[in-house]
């Protein structure tokens, strides 16, 4: 038997990225899963969104993995919806014990669209994802983890003077307040709440010629260029690495841990 047992993990953005690695890794540790993911294109986001096609493997590699998934296509934007897809998952898998608030874009180039666009997503999404989840939680009467994935951007002021980026930046940075909220105010009903900040992570949403030319740009732009290297020598995060931290936050190893913000960043953040 895994660590995670007749556990149910909601997870957002699920269709492909850290999203699917989350969802695999608990899988594998005995989780059921409910997959939400929009599937859609947005249009300020310059980089090719998920599709359905990606939602339909991810519940491939989770049954793979011995598990049982819900996979529903649902906007994070839309409290009423994204409460409809969760519901299906309960009614199919019967409770909720696990939330890992994934879902996010990054439109980094973007104007004014990119900023009300990844508040709505990144922040405003986790929000709705989190209040959807707690009447259900709170009922159980069992606890449970919360796990807001965040960003090394959430505690750094990093990033361009495009409306996007500064949007990213803020958004991620608002989800640490909302985990300090949340924290103490789930604490009594034994749920934790934590915030994961990787550096960059080899996903679609970094590894695309357009957040790769932003980051060119932003680094021969700057009068003093930002140190962007990671303090150990690897360029690049995998999605695994986040979502083996992930998995440790949300076990009962992690039990009594709540209210922290967990750089998964290789020493990134340590030279800010």
């Amino acid at each position: 038997m895994g660590s995670l047992s007749g556990k149910v993990a909601l997870i957002t953005g699920a269709a492909r990225g850290q999203g699917r690695a989350h969802a695999v890794r608990l899988a594998s540790e005995g989780a059921d899963i409910i997959a939400v993911d929009l599937c859609d294109q947005i249009a300020s986001v310059p980089y090719p969104l998920a599709t359905p096609d990606d939602l339909a493997a991810t519940v491939k590699l989770v049954e793979d993995a011995g598990a049982r998934i819900v996979a529903c296509q649902a906007d994070v934007r839309d409290r009423a919806a994204l409460g409809a897809a969760l519901q299906t998952g309960l009614d199919k898998l019967g409770r909720l014990d696990i939330v890992v608030a994934n879902a996010g874009i990054a439109p980094m180039q973007a104007g004014p669209d990119g900023w009300r666009d990844v508040i709505d997503v990144n922040l405003t999404g986790v929000h709705h994802t989190v209040e959807e989840a707690i009447p259900t939680m709170v009922s159980q009467g069992e606890g449970g983890s919360i796990v807001l994935i965040s960003s090394a951007a959430g505690l750094a002021g990093i990033g361009s003077p495009d409306a996007g980026s500064i949007g990213y930046a803020a958004a991620k940075h608002g989800l640490v307040g909302l985990m300090r909220v949340y924290a103490n105010h789930l604490a009594r009903h034994s749920i934790r709440v934590n915030s994961v900040h990787p550096a960059g992570v080899d996903t679609p949403m970094i590894n695309n010629e357009f957040t790769r030319q932003w980051l060119a740009d932003l680094i021969a732009e700057s009068d003093s260029p930002p140190d962007m290297g990671n303090a150990l020598p690897v360029q690049v995060l995998s999605a695994e690495d986040v979502a083996n931290a992930v998995a440790w936050l949300v076990s009962d190893q992690a039990r009594y841990i709540t209210g922290i913000t967990l750089p998964v960043d290789a020493g990134f953040l340590n030279k800010q």
